[in-house]
């Protein structure tokens, strides 16, 4: 896959921002979860192109929440079966606008499988183990540690310490554990790294469960 010089960064500006106009938190959210992505990936010492792949999928991973109803994004309460069923088809919305365009193909793939579980037990499609691409093992184990620790309207953030150790309870159930074990390589340039964006008060946001680490699981 080639992304250099096809205006590929300044494509995800404008979809970021187009995010940011629809739901502030996840806007900063894709970028914190990004910057830890990368950092994860760096101590993998993957290949700089599937860095710059894991970068680009971890900005855009919830792009698939504009299809998402306000009425369920903005609802302050636990969702529903039928709502956690729709707020669930976000990683197929998101892929399916990315597949179109071709430079962004196999990062729709990305986007897709982000909410996959190392057992098998994720969404959509139930992939397991290492039949899950890499990048989407690495967003999905940020994306989980940046929920914990962000405040949310029905409760406080949890600190880092507790944050890693939750993410490591669940190290080869819903996370890969090759994964975790380089985040907790990287867990002393966290704060650092996170420092730099900047806080907002956010009024809105679903129920989603990722304080209990249960959004991941398929829905029937």
């Amino acid at each position: 896959m080639v992304i250099e010089n096809v205006g590929i960064h300044e494509l995800v500006d404008v979809v970021v921002n187009i995010l940011d106009a629809r739901d502030p938190y996840t806007f900063l959210h894709s970028w914190r979860v990004s910057e830890l992505s990368v950092l994860i990936a760096e101590d993998m010492r993957l290949p700089e192109g599937e860095i710059k792949k894991i970068h680009i999928a971890a900005h855009l991973h919830d792009i698939g929440k504009i299809g998402v109803t306000d009425r369920i994004l903005n609802k302050p309460g636990r969702l529903d079966p039928a709502e956690i069923l729709e707020i669930q088809a976000h990683p197929r919305i998101g892929c399916n606008i990315f597949e179109r365009l071709p430079v962004l193909r196999e990062i729709s793939t990305l986007v897709l499988y982000h909410h996959e579980r190392f057992d098998g037990l994720g969404y959509p499609d139930g992939l397991e183990g290492d039949n899950i691409p890499l990048a989407s093992r690495i967003i999905s184990v940020v994306d989980a540690f940046d929920a914990l620790s962000s405040d949310r309207p029905y409760r406080k953030a949890k600190g880092y310490d507790a944050c890693f150790q939750e993410i490591e309870a669940h190290a080869g159930s819903q996370f890969c554990p090759v994964v975790v074990k380089h985040f907790v390589n990287i867990r002393h340039l966290v704060p650092s790294a996170l420092d730099k964006f900047e806080k907002k008060e956010i009024s809105h946001i679903a129920f989603v469960g990722h304080e209990e680490l249960m959004h991941s699981r398929k829905h029937l």
